[in-house]
C-alpha cells in the first residue's frame, strides 16, 4: 500500500514531459499508483504552478491543461490559510527553502503525509516528519 503522499509540482508537470520519456512514464506510475490507492495530494498552490508551466513551457493546450488539473483534483486538496503561510515563513528562514518549496512542505505536512515526492528538495531527508523522495532517482 502507497504512503499517503504531497506531489509537487515538477512531478506532476513530468507527466506531460514527452521531452523526458523516462520520468514521464515514472510520474504517470505514480499518479496512477496514488489513485488507484486514494493516497495521493495536492495543494492549490500546485494545481495553479502545474496549469500555468503545462501551457506555457510544454504548450499543452489550455482545455487540456484544464481537463488535467480537473483530474488532479480529485486527490486531495491542501488549502493553505494564513497560519500555514506564517509556518512556511519560518521553515524558509530555518532551513534556507524558497517560500514556495516551505509552503509545499508545509502543506504536505498538514495534509497528514509521510512523503513528499519532489525533485527539488534534497532526496531521503526528513523535515517536520517528512520524508522527501525524488521518485526519478
Amino acid at each position: 500500500m502507497s504512503a499517503r503522499s504531497f506531489f509537487d509540482t515538477n512531478v506532476l508537470i513530468y507527466a506531460d514531459d514527452k521531452a523526458s520519456p523516462a520520468k514521464q512514464r515514472r510520474a504517470l506510475e505514480l499518479v496512477a499508483e496514488h489513485r488507484r490507492a486514494g493516497t495521493g495530494v495536492v495543494s492549490l498552490q500546485v494545481l495553479q504552478e502545474y496549469f500555468v508551466t503545462v501551457t506555457k513551457k510544454l504548450r499543452v493546450d489550455a482545455g487540456i491543461a484544464r481537463r488535467k488539473v480537473e483530474l488532479l483534483a480529485e486527490f486531495d486538496v491542501a488549502a493553505p490559510e494564513v497560519a500555514d503561510i506564517l509556518a512556511a515563513i519560518d521553515l524558509h528562514r530555518l532551513h534556507g527553502f524558497s517560500f514556495w518549496d516551505a509552503l509545499i512542505l508545509r502543506s504536505a505536512k498538514q495534509s497528514g503525509c509521510s512523503v513528499l515526492l519532489s525533485e527539488n528538495f534534497q532526496p531521503q531527508r526528513e523535515i517536520d516528519g517528512i520524508r522527501i523522495v525524488n521518485p526519478f532517482v
